[in-house]
């Protein structure tokens, strides 16, 4: 794993994000920031504010103050759309396949490649970067014509994150993406999602299972009731540190310093 550095400018920087949900108040002042080449790990009880966060990422909600910046330059992300422009692509835990489809069209679904005049779909190019692009995932799927609802679960999750890197993404989040999976499936998202960083993408990996962020994650990010309250090097962390966190055993600021001086 590559050490976590805040000496580069990040691909993505949020500072001081706050969002209310009428009385409730879901992030206060958060920060969070990725590299390129990095798995930053996004960890907290339910209710801690990780979906809020990975939501104004996308371009799901807008934040109601704080500022995030790509590349250094400050942006507003108001749409999905706005979000998948400037390189930040979302997989949900739904996934939203469409089981009837095979691999290739649901990889291109809604951004089907055509030939010149306009009316036939390029099937040939759009199978070959289809294969490419699960090929630099690891991803092993039968067949790039395989209906969707004949694969596994760990199978779904390579087409979902293979279909992100159509549009040519620089920052990748994941919700959940090892929910529900079997031991062997889920080493096979976490062989992904290390792929994804040597392919030079920062990624955000969302979970519960501690165990699972703790082998692929350079730093983990703790939230605890819409604050931040830990920053791990993720090769280093225990579970025990990170769950006293997540439970607010320990202060934030006890952590910060640590991970200073450990950096």
């Amino acid at each position: 794993m590559t050490e976590p550095t805040t000496a580069r400018v990040p691909l993505i920087s949020l500072r001081g994000i706050e969002k209310h949900f009428g009385a409730v108040e879901a992030l206060a002042g958060v920060n969070f920031q990725v590299h390129h080449h990095e798995v930053v790990g996004l960890v907290g009880d339910n209710a801690a504010g990780k979906s809020t966060l990975a939501k104004v990422i996308a371009g799901v909600l807008q934040p109601d103050a704080g500022l995030i910046a790509v590349d250094g330059d400050e942006v507003s992300i108001p749409s999905p759309g706005a979000a998948q422009r400037l390189g930040v692509a979302t997989v949900f835990q739904d996934l939203a396949l469409a089981e009837n489809l095979d691999v290739t069209s649901n990889l291109f679904l809604g951004r089907e490649q055509r030939l010149r005049d306009g009316f036939i779909l390029a099937d040939g190019a759009m199978e070959a970067t289809a294969r490419r692009l699960l090929r630099d995932l690891g991803a092993r799927i039968p067949s790039v014509r395989t209906k969707v609802g004949e694969l596994s679960g760990g199978q779904r999750q390579a087409v979902a994150i293979a279909r992100t890197l159509i549009g040519d993404p620089r920052i990748v989040v994941l919700d959940e993406p090892t929910a529900s999976l079997s031991v062997a499936q889920t080493a096979e998202v976490l062989e992904h999602i290390e792929n994804l960083r040597e392919l030079g993408l920062g990624v955000v990996l969302i979970s519960h299972n501690l165990n699972d962020v703790r082998a692929v994650a350079d730093r983990i990010e703790v939230l605890r009731h819409g604050r931040n309250n830990g920053t791990f090097a993720g090769a280093t962390a225990t579970n025990e540190e990170l769950i006293a966190a997540i439970t607010g055993a320990t202060r934030a600021e006890e952590h910060l310093e640590a991970y200073r001086h450990s950096h």
